[in-house]
């Protein structure tokens, strides 16, 4: 018999209070047969599967089948639940196919606008009728509500996921999980939806508007009232062309600001009963399942459910009367703002993975283990550049109840961001630091006052965070006037070392390798000042994510401006090398790079990475980020060697060089700024008509590998100088000086 366990513990994590991470234990036991656990996971699964849906479907009266159905699929694949700890985000995957396949069988289905609202239902009525009410709070969720209507299958689906990201229910990473794309894909099916949404409801509006528009109304007289797509496309031309309806567009509220004030809709007690006799029924049947029935979100087949399955109903009945019971009240709808991209900017006093960390459950494969890449580790410089005196002092063979001194050194990270002040310095010796839990850093230096964590003089020391649990941060920080130097970290199962809102803060001569989702992130609202300096990130992959998962070093998700990244080299990751995806503010790229991004080098069957080396994706809604790139190059990568990704914030590449990358050398598609002195050689180059190009390779006669000093990579990818700078190289630089200088000033 399973222990019900207190939510919040042990791994049942929740995001601002909303549904449950199961824990690694409870879905063990429910696969070895225990009944009550697998109650346990079905109660708590049900109402985010229940708000999913609804949301979705829109009070259709088929919402509580689909959810039954969801859940019975859960139940009927527990036993080939290879990853324990993805559980949530699994649960997901199920519940948008199923939506899917609702879909499909309902095409014929006809949705009619009704013009008038007075007529709203009672509020203490059905599904369809709460959700109608929730939403009635104002003009604009009124219209919101209706110009839901008008989007399509898909559309709706992606809503009803992205509602509970917008309320911090959900990570972007689970919301990709279950569309079963990355991460960079969601953002943009994300931004296509909203696009779609915000159509709509300009249409909405300008239908709803006394007086009409009179051109407006000779164009619906032949309408019927059907909500279709050739309706919304036929309405949404002339809201764009008329000079009257064109206002109807100005001043829409974000959709995420409604959806944050709306309450959570609570479980339908005829839904809980039928649930319970539905799961009941379930557990206690000995056929076997057809083929097909357990290969789910990419599941394999199940053939047979666990012989343990089979004891008396009282266990799984106790727990679902007394955890369903209370379903609809485990969620507290979160009322702070999303950061820019939809991610949910956490509480302070929640440490709520974005950009996924919930979902990347899988420790990576330990270094020099049979899936480490060929390739050297690149260490941290040795020739002393480690601090040579410490305020603090941690050290492998430490205690933490010593005075942090030399001769008594703490034996752990989190034991002496405790205790330093503004001013004072720590110092790591050398060894192995294994992490246990995750270290949050939040004491500030001042100006005249920085803190310092370094290593120490010339010993290496190397931060292990394979103990910490999957859907924690190994490091989190949330400071300004820090300075990390001289460190390697490794083994995190997922970001490694995550700077929130940082400000004034240096990243310098690091090594941050084979951790799950990066090796460093700077992310959040207020990133100011930042420097990321002569640092290597290589070898970050999710094993469970076929290459969608795992980048060198993103800024991302938030906004500020005086960043810098320089001399760096991001290399031989599950994804890109370098991500500034949704952040607006101009970072300077200098001297950095990046190559052999986007490979399968762990033996994955199944890959279907496509890395770029360097990614600018804008933000959302609005694309922006006026990033000033120079002297890059990017070589080797799966992917592009530089992609804009729509970003239309006034990029400006200047010098910086592509080869033989597997896509194009640049991609500017879809973004606008300038493109100066660039050169790409054995890749191509797309280039939209809002960036203005001159002096480019492209610009002249096509260039070939001749035209490079030396084609050679083994110095660039070789170890650094003794100072910690990239190593000189005449490789990749051309004859005539264009493109990028691979020497070092």
């Amino acid at each position: 018999m399973a222990v019900t366990r207190p939510y919040g513990e042990s791994g049942a994590v929740t995001d601002s209070g909303v549904g449950v991470l199961a824990t690694r234990a409870l879905v063990s036991d429910a696969q070895t047969g225990d009944r009550a656990a697998v109650g346990e996971l079905v109660s708590a699964c049900l109402p985010l599967v229940y708000n999913v849906v609804g949301r979705a479907l829109g009070g259709h009266p088929d919402t509580d089948d689909v959810v039954q159905e969801c859940l019975l699929r859960v139940v009927r694949g527990l036993p080939g639940l290879r990853d324990p700890d993805r559980f949530r985000s699994w649960v997901l995957s199920i519940t948008y196919r199923q939506l899917q396949e609702h879909w499909r069988q309902r095409r014929s289905a006809t949705v009619h606008w009704q013009e008038q609202t007075d007529d709203l239902p009672d509020p203490a009525g059905d599904f369809a009728e709460q959700t109608v009410t929730e939403l009635v709070l104002g003009g604009q969720r009124r219209d919101l509500a209706s110009a839901a209507r008008w989007l399509d299958a898909d559309d709706r689906n992606l809503l009803g996921l992205w509602w509970h990201e917008a309320t911090g229910q959900l990570t972007r990473a689970e919301v990709a999980a279950a569309l079963g794309v990355n991460e960079r894909h969601t953002a943009v099916r994300l931004h296509r939806m909203r696009t779609q949404l915000d159509t709509a409801r300009a249409v909405v509006a300008a239908l709803r508007h006394r007086p009409r528009c009179p051109e407006l109304t000779v164009v619906v007289r032949s309408w019927d009232g059907t909500v279709s797509p050739l309706w919304r496309k036929r309405l949404a031309r002339h809201v764009r062309d008329c000079a009257v309806c064109v206002a109807h567009r100005q001043g829409l509220v974000p959709p995420e600001r409604l959806l944050l004030g709306l309450a959570v809709l609570p479980l339908p007690a005829a839904l809980v009963a039928g649930l319970r006799a539905a799961v009941e029924a379930e557990l206690a049947a000995p056929a076997v399942l057809t083929a097909g029935q357990g290969a789910v979100a990419g599941l394999p087949k199940v053939t047979h459910l666990p012989t343990g399955l089979s004891p008396p109903k009282a266990a799984v009945t106790a727990t679902l009367v007394v955890a369903l019971a209370v379903g609809g009240l485990v969620f507290a709808v979160r009322e702070s703002p999303l950061g820019p991209g939809g991610e949910v900017v956490a509480a302070p006093s929640v440490p709520a993975p974005a950009g996924g960390a919930a979902a990347t459950p899988t420790a990576p494969a330990s270094p020099g283990g049979p899936t480490a890449s060929v390739t050297p580790t690149p260490r941290p410089p040795a020739a002393g550049t480690g601090v040579t005196s410490a305020d603090i002092v941690v050290a492998p063979d430490g205690d933490d109840a010593g005075d942090g001194s030399l001769a008594r050194p703490f034996a752990t990270l989190n034991r002496a961001v405790e205790v330093v002040r503004p001013g004072q310095t720590i110092a790591l010796r050398g060894g192995t630091h294994r992490l246990t839990r995750p270290v949050e850093i939040t004491t500030s230096g001042t100006a005249d006052r920085r803190i310092v964590l370094s290593g120490y003089r010339d010993e290496r020391a190397v931060l292990d965070a394979t103990s910490v649990p999957a859907d924690k941060w190994g490091v989190t920080q949330r400071t300004r006037f820090w300075t990390v130097q001289d460190l390697e970290m490794r083994g995190s199962r997922s970001h490694a070392w995550v700077c929130r809102s940082c400000t004034d803060t240096v990243f310098q001569r690091l090594s941050m390798h084979d951790n799950v989702r990066s090796g460093l992130l700077l992310r959040d609202p207020g990133t100011v000042r930042n420097q990321v300096l002569d640092s290597d990130f290589f070898r970050n992959h999710d094993p469970a994510a076929n290459g969608s998962v795992g980048i060198g070093l993103g800024v991302k998700f938030g906004d500020g401006d005086g960043n810098v990244v320089r001399g760096n080299r991001a290399f031989h990751n599950a994804d890109d090398g370098f991500d500034f995806g949704e952040f607006d503010g101009a970072i300077a790229v200098d001297r950095n790079w990046s190559y052999g991004n986007g490979h399968s080098r762990w033996g994955d069957d199944s890959w279907a990475g496509n890395g770029a080396g360097f990614s600018f994706g804008g933000g959302d809604p609005t694309p922006r980020g006026a990033h000033r790139v120079r002297q890059n190059a990017a070589w080797g990568n799966l992917g592009h060697g530089f992609a804009a990704e729509a970003n239309t914030g006034g990029l400006a590449l200047t010098d910086n060089t592509a080869f033989d990358n597997g896509a194009s050398g640049f991609d500017l598609t879809d973004a606008n700024g300038t493109a100066r002195g660039n050169l790409a050689v054995d890749n191509g180059v797309r280039r939209g008509a809002d960036v203005s190009s001159r002096g480019n390779s492209w610009d002249g006669a096509e260039r070939s590998r001749t035209t490079f000093r030396s084609t050679d990579p083994a110095v660039a990818e070789g170890p650094r100088r003794p100072d910690g700078t990239l190593p000189a190289t005449t490789y990749l630089v051309s004859r005539d000086g264009l493109g990028a200088d691979m020497t070092p000033p």
